[in-house]
């Protein structure tokens, strides 16, 4: 009886190369940060009457602290947001089991959300956090994700571009998005993009292709938004935007007072002004009884900083752009007059 065949022998090969064992280490160290997210609907089996769970869609995300803090994309939250009875659950390196998660706040507008695990009998590595401020187009980067179910992923590319403006699930707009050709694929949504000292730099939102498949256009959030929200999303729960201290009138009557009485194509229309905000010190004005008994309306404000304000979107963008404390020019109408005021921005009540 003839024996069984001799393999051919195996060639011997020489040392990973400094870049390979970058990549190696770089991938040792981030990913018992990263998770893997998904959310499960519960149904009973007609037969045995068992509740089953069913999974429905998932994600990535990251461990931001040790108190059990995850963060991910909203959209991805967004998934257990749309069923009956929602359940989120994330999937920690080490750990067998997946963890029961909860959405404790979310930032929809940037595309960030917050869940919450327990953290009893659980070992948390945070992720090392970059800065955005200084990438270059061409530098390195990496994302870790969870594409297509396939947990703990590497994918490498470059900075394609800086400076991009996306638009998030509420369709207001995110500035200075990071553009990267690093394989982003459904189920990364949330996960990091690191430097190549293993740092976040941003968290990978999306991505631009007809088919759905990675096409070597990606997108994240870049960490420093995500450093200025994430801790007040989980003290506070929101983020706290600065504000000039009025009450808006409707949108719709804003327009109309617009339109007619000045020609614009909008403005924010003040109702009324907080006693000791800065708007007040300033003297804008909101709805104000005359000598004669009649009811007018207050100030239009078409304008911060030379920026164009048309409509509450624009007040919004405005104002993340600013923190508490800064002065800003104030442009508004008044009897058929415009005028400019200094407005000492305030921090809204917690």
């Amino acid at each position: 009886m003839a024996g069984r065949p001799s393999p051919r022998p195996v060639t011997p090969r020489r040392d990973l190369g400094p870049e390979e064992r970058a990549n190696v280490s770089l991938f040792a160290d981030a990913s018992p940060s990263v998770v893997a997210i998904r959310s499960v609907s519960k149904r009973r089996d007609f037969f045995t009457r068992n509740i089953m769970e069913i999974p429905e869609g998932s994600g990535s995300g990251f461990i931001w602290d040790e108190a059990g803090h995850i963060v991910t994309n909203f959209h991805v939250a967004a998934l257990a947001l749309k069923q009956s009875r929602p359940t989120l659950q994330v999937s920690v390196a080490d750990h067998a089991d997946w963890i029961e998660a909860k959405i404790i706040a979310a930032e929809p507008d940037k595309d960030i959300a917050i869940l919450e695990i327990p953290t009893k009998g659980i070992k948390l590595r945070p992720i090392k956090i970059g800065t955005s401020s200084d990438l270059q187009v061409g530098q390195k980067v990496f994302a870790i994700g969870n594409p297509f179910g396939f947990d703990q992923t590497l994918t490498t590319g470059i900075v394609s571009a800086l400076g991009r403006t996306i638009k998030s699930i509420t369709g207001r707009t995110i500035d200075g998005v990071i553009q990267t050709d690093a394989a982003i694929n459904p189920g990364n949504s949330g996960g990091p993009l690191l430097d190549s000292a293993g740092r976040l730099i941003g968290v990978n939102t999306m991505i631009f292709s007809p088919s759905g498949v990675s096409a070597g256009i990606g997108f994240a959030v870049p960490v420093d938004i995500v450093a200025e929200i994430v801790p007040q999303l989980i003290q506070y729960g929101r983020v706290l935007r600065p504000i000039l201290g009025i009450d808006m009138e409707e949108e719709q009557l804003a327009l109309r007072i617009a339109q007619r009485f000045f020609g614009l194509e909008g403005g924010i229309l003040v109702k009324s002004v907080a006693k000791g905000s800065g708007a007040a010190e300033a003297g804008l004005r909101g709805r104000y009884v005359d000598d004669e008994g009649d009811e007018l309306f207050g100030d239009l404000i078409v304008g911060i900083d030379e920026t164009p304000i048309r409509n509450s979107t624009d007040l919004r963008e405005i104002m993340d752009k600013r923190k508490p404390g800064d002065v800003v020019k104030v442009t508004y109408m008044r009897e058929g007059r415009q005028r400019t005021a200094s407005v000492r921005l305030s921090e809204p009540q917690k």
